[in-house]
């Protein structure tokens, strides 16, 4: 109940709770877990960054073919976020009414009238269909679910059109692989190198390593409910910024082209370099590049499948450095 509380305090709104476990799906402290749970650990993914989301939610992502470092994608657009929770297949009617029974049993208000609820529903034995039950994207419940607190559980009976706006759907799965996907950081390669960077000397940028597409995977297959979402993030341009106003420009933007071996970008022959103006001393700059990626998605586990619309907004990995600039010294007879 502890736990249970926590999330109440957190949401700010009265939600019924179970008696031990919050999530119903066994991640709670107590022993009331629903029945038929699989274990997360099992499972063995995709080909990078498997793992779960939810309780029957599986994420799968394609290796990066650069060898670089990965960060996970930020949104170019800060007002674009990812949901806080949605409803995912969960019970029969007799799972259900065993769930509620051996979860409620002893509850205080309000928790007592939820299951009191649900019981003179029947749990909708003798119907087809399935409880979906809610759940959250990660534990930190600073940001609140738009679940009502009557609406723990929702009844979906089969073939019926979306009856809640938080039943999963493919955009919704969309929206998850999207958050869940790793970048590869920008294998940004300095000449001269960045500890030798020098005044009125064009800094040319290139890539090194092979660099492509990366696709993520999000898809549940329980109790007879398939469905699957796959982001597709293709790299389309490289921003390098000097960090400092003392350089000319401050930044360039290069074009990234598909080569034999992915895409890349060499500044050797771009009209924009950047060019450093003053010495930064006994300090550094703070370089940075940073890959802008378009993001689509399909709506199957196929990353070549067509690209579906509510769109996506374009993706961010990002890459710092210091640099150490100097002056050309000049002797003078």
């Amino acid at each position: 109940m502890a736990t249970v509380t926590g999330l109440v305090l957190a949401l700010w709104t009265p939600f019924p709770a179970y008696a031990d476990d919050i999530r119903g799906d066994g991640s709670g402290t107590g022993t009331a877990a629903p029945p038929n749970q699989p274990d997360k650990g099992t499972e063995s993914g995709g080909d990078s960054a498997p793992g779960s989301i939810g309780a029957h939610i599986r994420i799968n992502q394609s290796k990066p073919a650069s060898s670089s470092s990965t960060t996970t994608a930020t949104s170019s657009n800060a007002n674009w976020k990812p949901p806080v929770c949605w409803y995912e297949p969960m019970y029969t009617p007799d799972e259900y009414e065993e769930f509620i029974k051996s979860s409620y049993k002893g509850a205080q208000e309000p928790a007592a009238s939820y299951a009191k609820k649900r019981a003179d529903e029947d749990y909708h034995k003798g119907d087809k269909g399935l409880w979906w039950q809610v759940q959250f994207r990660n534990d930190n419940y600073t940001d609140a679910c738009p679940v009502t607190p009557a609406n723990w559980e929702i009844w979906v009976p089969p073939a019926q059109p979306k009856t809640d706006p938080n039943q999963l759907t493919p955009e919704i799965l969309s929206e998850l692989a999207y958050n869940s996907t790793k970048l590869p950081k920008p294998p940004v390669v300095l000449n001269p190198s960045p500890d030798r960077l020098k005044v009125n000397l064009g800094t040319r940028v290139k890539f090194e390593g092979n660099f492509d597409r990366v696709w993520t995977t999000a898809s549940i297959n329980y109790k007879g409910v398939q469905m699957a979402a796959t982001t597709v993030a293709t790299p389309i341009a490289l921003k390098v910024e000097a960090g400092t106003a003392d350089a000319d420009p401050e930044s360039c933007t290069y074009d990234l082209v598909k080569g034999d071996n992915g895409y890349t970008v060499d500044s050797k022959d771009a009209g924009c370099n950047v060019t450093y103006l003053r010495s930064s001393g006994t300090g550094t700059y703070p370089f940075k590049a940073s890959i802008t990626w378009k993001v689509t998605w399909t709506d199957s586990a196929d990353p070549d499948g067509p690209a579906r619309q509510p769109g996506l907004p374009d993706g961010l990995s990002t890459y710092e450095q210091n640099v150490t600039v100097k002056e050309i010294q000049a002797v003078n007879r």
